[in-house]
């Protein structure tokens, strides 16, 4: 069986001198396409999924989009470009074609969405119940080759079945959206975000909007802040937080006391920044990732009050059947945050040819595999 496939390659170039380099400093001039691929017999884990939706997420940006002045791709999640290039796209849903001989949970003719971190459930972080943090985690799209396709196999214990969102198109779209929920919704339990909570969100992408969305609806927090330098974005973060800023307005005149700090845009110097206007016992999450350095000057203030700093990775340990929970008894509305559509491979290579369209005039972007739904 063919598949039409969208592929990043690019130049292998390692920064010298360093030690363990990330991938912004191993891969160098990106180039995408759209090949077809004829898929291999599947493997007895695997589903063979055709696609439905699948969602553009900002590292699936990242891989595409380079630092001007060094040539190097922006991406500095976890990411290996082999030489025949990577099939990238971690987020979506699918309808299932075929199972290898060992599935047993999921059957031709369902829907199924995606987890994106591959675990190995051997290691210690695993079997402590740690899988965010699995030692020889594997990245769907990243990693291993992902869902930009109109055909694609995917390791079985990714698949969640999603049958009670098959009502309408909405309910599939949300369905494409559970997994930068489900990285949101993991950021809300690290940071133990509770009632009354004061919660200010840097960024109103997917995950940033995901974030302030469940702060007020699921966990209960008092006062959601959103900032934002993109006015659309600005716009659409609205409707899930009290008030929205600008960069220059929020550290002008924007709240002084917080509780928890949600960092989603990638730009560490806002942790600097807001760091003095933290209560005691806050929590900051760290979930952008850009490769800058996180650089604090007031870590007395740290000391003193028992501020709290975590990374924040991936969506196991339950996110997912309570983000699906959520959306099936309609107190999420994950699709609201979709902006554009695209039809098929061929439109979406084109938009990731100007990638700075994707993140300046849009929120989440889906593609559109099924024909009769363009």
């Amino acid at each position: 069986m063919e598949s039409r496939m969208v592929v990043v390659h690019a130049d292998v170039e390692p920064v010298k001198g360093i030690a363990n380099p990330g991938p912004h400093q191993i891969y160098k001039n990106p180039r995408v396409s759209v090949e077809t691929r004829e898929l291999q017999t599947l493997r007895s884990d695997d589903v063979r999924i055709k696609m439905t939706y699948a969602g553009v997420c900002g590292t699936d940006v990242h891989l595409v989009a380079t630092n001007p002045d060094t040539g190097y791709i922006r991406c500095s999640a976890p990411a290996k470009i082999p030489q025949e290039g990577r099939v990238i796209g971690h987020e979506g849903v699918g309808k299932v074609l075929e199972v290898g001989s060992q599935v047993k949970h999921v059957k031709p003719g369902d829907y199924v969405t995606f987890e994106s971190i591959i675990v190995c459930h051997y290691c210690d972080e695993c079997r402590r119940g740690d899988f965010n943090q699995c030692r020889n985690a594997l990245l769907l799209g990243l990693e291993e080759d992902g869902l930009f396709g109109t055909v694609v196999d995917v390791p079985s214990m990714l698949t969640h079945n999603v049958a009670a969102l098959m009502k309408n198109d909405k309910g599939l779209k949300a369905a494409a959206c559970v997994e930068p929920a489900g990285v949101a919704y993991v950021a809300c339990q690290n940071t133990r975000l509770g009632a009354g909570d004061v919660v200010v969100v840097f960024g109103a992408g997917p995950i940033g909007l995901f974030s302030a969305m469940l702060s007020k609806v699921v966990f209960g927090a008092s006062r959601v802040y959103v900032v934002e330098p993109l006015t659309f974005r600005r716009n659409l973060a609205q409707k899930w937080s009290d008030e929205v800023y600008d960069i220059d307005e929020f550290f002008g005149h924007g709240p002084s006391s917080i509780d928890v700090v949600m960092e989603a845009s990638g730009y560490m110097d806002n942790v600097r920044r807001v760091f003095r206007r933290l209560n005691a016992n806050a929590r900051v999450a760290l979930l952008g990732r850009s490769g800058e350095p996180l650089v604090l000057d007031a870590v007395d203030h740290m000391i003193t009050n028992a501020v709290s700093i975590v990374g924040s990775r991936g969506h196991l340990g339950g996110a997912f059947a309570n983000i699906l929970s959520l959306c099936q008894n309609a107190r999420i509305p994950l699709d609201d945050v979709v902006t554009r559509v695209l039809r098929g491979p061929g439109e979406l290579c084109e938009l990731l040819k100007s990638p700075e369209k994707i993140l300046e005039e849009n929120c989440k972007v889906l593609v559109s595999f099924d024909e009769s739904r363009t």
